[in-house]
């Protein structure tokens, strides 16, 4: 697992403030129908940063096609390459000769086309963070090839998903992605110096501001900004979006220029499934576990989790709370070194050779609440320098604890080594799903409250001294 956060902890600069979360179990995506008038067919450059969730699936981020036997896309194949197509121009396949494999970090991607260029390997350039990257096979491109893509006349266009699905027999491809400044230009082949640039200071690629951009007749830009038109064209040129099964709730903050965790399925203990951008824990196995994508071993950090189900304890339901990295990677998760809550039971609980993070066996009992149930939501309050963790439910804390003074806490004795505390530890959910929100939640927030740095999106107050776990916080706590 990679902790280093491209482009997600930088301070100033230009900020972006919303990004929009596709969920392929919803069938999300957006569309703009054929609209009779084509753009430029040889010379245009498709933007996004994106994140993904999902490994090892087709998965379609842009999109050209309809009822006939022909397509244009950008998308992810089942091997987590970066696969080019478009038609009239090059019919075969194109893939990157590298594989996006992260799903903790943020990925800006630049296609830009022009079949003008009298030297095949100029006529499609495919960049990430800034970087060209060879397509495997040297593809010959047709010159002056008319592609599929900016076809309006004949095709539409999709974000987030296949639109050549319309014809029959072909899988509509609906991607599991973030994904945050999607820009088309029509008429220009341009560089991803357009749209970014390196820091000065740390050599991360980063967004800069494109307002001075001019994007052709068919050119648009969705910046996710308006949750009640998430595919408004920010451009000018009102080429605005039909929104597919996206709510509100899937507008975010989760973005390249501050990056929130997320569950993290590539460390993990056993088979999960996850949805709505790995925020959602959909099925687990019993004793399987999954820790968050961002740690940290000095913020004192929050989050929240709602349970879809309840639990009645015949299985042990789930325990949340804080993994540490170097007892994972001994021990693994059922050995390693975490404290937590026990949905079923509704108790403390914890694991460690000398049962340091155990508080009893006994139930903390609630106002009658024996164990939480479908609805509720678990606060989690993590001090990691203090080797400390805190449970609530419904915005009361349990054991009359106090994150803000340090009583009533799980824990005590800190384990050998400085290590990493994650945020999040699950361990018997095999009776229903959850949500586990780190800022950017993927259910409704009645109330809406963030961290003293402005920083996401809570149903209850975030305690004094604690944070979302987002890399502009960890950029100020370490």
């Amino acid at each position: 697992m990679s902790l280093i956060l491209p482009a997600n902890s930088l301070t100033g600069g230009y900020e972006i403030d919303n990004s929009l979360r596709f969920n392929s179990g919803s069938s999300d995506y957006l569309e703009k129908v054929k609209t009779g008038s084509n753009g430029n067919l040889k010379i245009w450059t498709f933007s996004t940063w994106v994140k993904r969730s999902q490994l090892g699936t087709v998965q379609t981020i842009f999109s050209f096609g309809e009822n006939l036997s022909a397509e244009g896309q950008l998308q992810f194949d089942a091997n987590d390459f970066l696969t080019l197509i478009n038609d009239n121009q090059n019919g075969s396949t194109n893939e990157t000769d590298m594989k996006f494999r992260d799903v903790g970090a943020w990925y800006h991607i630049v296609w830009a086309c022009d079949s003008t260029q009298a030297d095949n390997a100029n006529r499609w350039k495919i960049y990430v963070n800034g970087t060209q990257v060879t397509l495997t096979g040297n593809p010959t491109i047709t010159l002056n090839g008319n592609g599929i893509i900016n076809q309006w006349a004949s095709y539409d266009c999709w974000i987030g998903a296949n639109a050549r699905s319309q014809q029959a027999g072909n899988p509509a491809q609906y991607a599991d992605v973030y994904l945050s400044e999607t820009y088309f230009i029509d008429g220009q082949a341009l560089d991803p110096t357009s749209f970014g640039e390196f820091d000065a200071d740390t050599g991360i690629w980063k967004p800069i501001n494109v307002s001075g951009l001019t994007f052709g007749n068919n050119g648009f830009y969705l910046d996710f900004e308006n949750s009640g038109s998430l595919g408004a064209d920010q451009s000018g040129n009102g080429n605005n979006f039909t929104v597919n099964n996206l709510t509100s709730i899937d507008q975010t903050t989760d973005t390249p220029t501050n990056n929130f965790a997320t569950l993290n399925p590539l460390v993990k203990s056993g088979s999960q499934t996850y949805a709505n951008g790995n925020t959602e824990i959909v099925s687990i196995g019993d004793n399987d576990s999954v820790v968050s994508s961002i740690g940290t071993n000095t913020m004192k950090f929050y989050f929240e989790v709602k349970l879809s189900s309840t639990y009645d304890g015949s299985g042990g339901g789930i325990d949340v709370g804080g993994l540490r990295e170097e007892q994972f990677y001994s021990s693994g998760f059922n050995s390693g070194t975490w404290s937590g809550f026990n949905f079923a039971y509704s108790k403390f609980y914890g694991n460690g050779n000398d049962g340091r993070f155990k508080q009893g066996n006994g139930n903390v009992v609630l106002g009658g609440l024996t164990r939480a149930v479908a609805g509720d939501i678990v606060m989690i309050a993590i001090d990691p320098a203090n080797n400390r963790v805190y449970a609530g439910i419904n915005g009361i804390w349990l054991n009359s604890s106090n994150p803000v003074t340090g009583t009533g806490y799980i824990g005590g004795t800190a384990p050998t080594g400085t290590g990493i505390w994650f945020g999040y530890h699950s361990s018997d959910l095999d009776k229903g799903d959850c949500f586990v929100n780190y800022g950017n939640p993927a259910f409704t927030i009645a109330s809406g409250n963030s961290d003293a740095n402005g920083y996401g999106n809570f149903e209850y107050a975030v305690p004094s001294g604690y944070y979302a776990l987002c890399t502009k916080n960890l950029a100020e706590f370490g």
